[in-house]
């Protein structure tokens, strides 16, 4: 089978290698399609926290059962899947309190250990969603906005809540999708115009900010002075993650969804006297998977205004630096296998 590989950064080829054999509770996968995300994009450009080369990218996945043994789920070849990507070890405290996004030894699919791009790969029974309802572009799509669905979980958010997402890319996008889901009004904070049409367009977002014209203002205006109840940052940039504290109300909260290699500071008084809750949100668990397949059933978002760019696994030596190319249309680029 063909498998693309990145050797180190700046560098991926494509080799052939043997495909893999079935292990017990395992299914072999063909895999049909591969969402590019930002994590694939810094592991290429060797900025990628927590990262090893060489390395198969790949985690946002859709595939179809080619072989499967005995089993008590009534898994069935020809079943069509979505891949959960986050492998942890059921034993520490994390996991045992149901939260094994954040496993104390969590291997993240294409990050920690080889991902999906390549023609197959096995993957645990566990970690599998069926989605025959779906398309395949569907189904790679759950990954990423099972993550912005965890986020909003997380948040304890309600819908009498006003939020401010910063950061309208694929992530932040996902969030505001599922804070639309529960009711709560939404402002959506970019330096990106394009994208932030985007989020009027394909989801009505309520409020949009530019974020080179005095963002702080702007939140302070819509907000009749109260700012948001809370900010979701899905930046990655430490400028902006440090800004999102000015947009919180007093009682508010901060959620860091995205994430940077490096320290964040804020001024303590003010995170004090607004009695300010900062939390992480990191990956998912198997509840949002099944959160986002429900939502995708019933077919109120059409995701394939949310796909902008494809590539074709054969071309992906070649095609793939093109995606790191700056492109103010791009939301997600996915690789048709």
């Amino acid at each position: 089978m063909k498998q693309i590989r990145c050797e180190k950064p700046g560098q991926l080829i494509m080799v052939d290698t043997e495909k893999p054999a079935i292990k017990p509770g395992h299914a072999l996968i063909r895999i049909k399609r591969i969402g590019i995300c930002g994590t694939d994009i810094h592991a290429y450009s060797g900025v990628q926290p927590f990262f090893r080369y060489p390395r198969v990218l790949g985690h946002e996945l859709s595939g179809v059962i080619e072989e499967i043994g005995i089993n008590e789920n009534d898994w069935n070849v020809h079943d069509k899947v979505a891949i959960i990507p986050y492998h942890y070890c059921g034993d520490c405290k994390a996991c045992k309190r149901g939260k094994t996004n954040c496993c104390q030894a969590l291997k993240v699919t294409g990050v920690h250990i080889d991902g999906g791009m390549q023609e197959y790969m096995t993957v645990p029974i566990s970690h599998l969603v069926k989605v025959n309802d779906l398309s395949y572009d569907e189904a790679a799509l759950m990954e990423p906005l099972a993550i912005g669905a965890h986020a909003v979980r997380r948040s304890g958010m309600n819908k009498s809540d006003t939020i401010a997402v910063v950061g309208a890319g694929p992530i932040g996008l996902g969030i505001m999708l599922f804070a639309k889901e529960l009711g709560a009004t939404v402002i959506s904070v970019d330096m990106n115009t394009n994208r932030l049409q985007f989020c009027k367009e394909w989801l009505r977002i309520e409020d949009t900010v530019d974020a080179h014209l005095d963002p702080i203002l702007q939140v302070e205006k819509i907000t009749a002075g109260h700012m948001a109840d809370i900010v979701f940052d899905a930046t990655g940039n430490k400028h902006s993650m440090e800004q999102s504290f000015e947009y919180s109300s007093f009682g508010g909260k901060v959620v860091y969804v995205g994430l940077i290699e490096d320290n964040i500071q804020f001024y303590d008084p003010d995170f004090h006297k607004r009695e300010t809750t900062l939390m992480g949100s990191r990956n998912a668990t198997r509840e949002d998977f099944e959160h986002v397949y429900k939502v995708l059933r019933t077919r109120k978002y059409n995701m394939q205004k949310y796909i902008t760019h494809r590539f074709l696994f054969e071309n992906m030596i070649q095609d793939f630096p093109e995606s790191l190319k700056a492109d103010s249309t791009m939301i997600k680029a996915l690789v048709e296998v």
